[in-house]
């Protein structure tokens, strides 16, 4: 069942949801005189509330999406929010060869879109 506010719920949890998968897979690279067991332990906490976004988006989302348009937004998002993640926390540029690829991808996703 479905609303037509599913898409936009499903899209801004999902952005929620990655924004902290980010932080729990890459954040602790800016740590590294921690411990590995103490990153692992944060890491884990933080992608307990990148769930607590994730499931609800699929659950909202799916029957108005299906399961491969829900697996290409995400994914969409997820690079979108790691481009931006690695410039402006991790403090690295991104090269032409990386837009090239993520290029290919979105295109890619245009074709899991197109009826």
């Amino acid at each position: 069942m479905f609303t037509s506010a599913a898409p936009f719920m499903t899209i801004g949890l999902l952005i929620l949801s990655n924004v902290f998968m980010t932080f729990a897979w890459y954040g602790h690279l800016k740590f590294e005189d921690k411990p590995l067991y103490l990153v692992v332990l944060v890491s884990w906490g933080i992608a307990f509330f990148e769930y607590c976004a994730q499931v609800p988006a699929n659950r909202i989302g799916y029957g108005y999406f299906n399961a491969a348009q829900l697996k290409t937004i995400q994914e969409i998002i997820t690079l979108s929010v790691f481009v931006i993640f690695s410039v402006f926390y991790l403090g690295e540029s991104i090269q032409w060869k990386q837009i090239v690829g993520f290029g290919f991808i979105a295109l890619g996703a245009f074709f899991i879109f197109t009826k």
